[in-house]
């Protein structure tokens, strides 16, 4: 494929995704970061489990809410894969397909269409990972990834206390271990640094009294889940709990969108991989000469 028709189209998507979040997301297009593919994939929240649009490139991972049918995308997050470990867990009724996505500051619960798309997923993430430079130097240890939030309808009763969540008990979450508790098991504060340096957060009676003790275990990390944070809302998004769209992968060969088997993916993965090495060191070459020709 030519390198000029390749990064230009590349640039394209990357600014069409950018375009989808509107003036609220953030930036996407650098110099030496690939579109490798995107898809609709079920995120488990607090109070439901939700569609929501993903992109993944050679170096993050992006996702937000759909609205306006799929048009537009609004709650943009964006996780650096350097950070994230991926679990293999088994689906259930209500998320099959599904795996863990780890990071230190939030863990979440996704599931995908099919067990090729999973497949697919899981494997374009790790071999972006394997490409990133120094990326298993800089990775934490499995005790420094936050604990996934337990969701509202897996509990009926305090996970402490045990007893029976009502009007009056309402449900709350520890932000250090994710457990679902009530009032008066989660009345203490704790400053959890990846959630923020100095802000107190809302934790049991029990992981308050380890924090004296131990090194922090697995946190939460945003302090609030996505349907909690100011600012965010549900207006106009799309609430489909099937997901019925493949995902698309990048075909290094045709430079154009393709839904591929989980073989054919696997090895556009690594042709992205090795183009986004080549760009990279095109790109240092072209800074040293810029440098010695100043």
């Amino acid at each position: 494929m030519n390198r000029l028709t390749f990064d230009r189209e590349n640039r394209e998507r990357i600014q069409a995704v950018e375009i989808s979040f509107g003036p609220a997301g953030q930036p996407l297009l650098r110099p030496g970061r690939i579109l490798i593919g995107e898809g609709r994939l079920m995120k488990q929240c607090r109070k439901k489990k939700k569609t929501k649009a993903f992109f993944l490139f050679n170096d993050i991972l992006v996702y937000g809410s759909i609205i306006l049918k799929g048009r537009w995308h609004n709650d943009q997050k964006i996780i650096t894969l350097e950070d994230v470990q991926l679990e293999d867990v088994e689906g259930n009724e209500d998320l099959r397909n599904q795996w863990l996505i780890q990071t230190p500051q939030k863990s979440f619960f996704v599931s995908a269409r099919s067990p090729d798309e999973k497949r697919a997923w899981m494997s374009h993430i790790r071999q972006c990972q394997a490409a990133l430079p120094e990326v298993s130097g800089r990775r934490g240890s499995a005790s420094s990834f936050a604990n996934s939030w337990i969701p509202d309808q897996a509990a009926y009763k305090c996970m402490r206390c045990f007893s029976n969540f009502n009007a009056t008990r309402r449900r709350h979450h520890c932000r250090k271990c994710g457990f679902l508790v009530c009032n008066t098991c989660s009345r203490k504060r704790a400053v959890i640094a990846p959630i923020h340096p100095t802000k107190t957060q809302r934790v049991c009676n029990l992981c308050h009294g380890k924090l004296g003790e131990e090194e922090p275990s697995r946190q939460r990390g945003d302090g609030a889940n996505e349907e909690d944070v100011a600012g965010s809302s549900d207006e106009g998004e799309e609430d489909s709990t099937r997901i019925s769209t493949p995902s698309n992968w990048l075909d290094l060969r045709q430079g154009t969108w393709g839904r591929m088997s989980f073989s054919e993916a696997q090895q556009q993965t690594r042709r992205a991989s090795d183009a986004a090495d080549s760009l990279h060191s095109h790109t240092s070459q072209e800074t040293t000469e810029r440098k010695l020709n100043a």
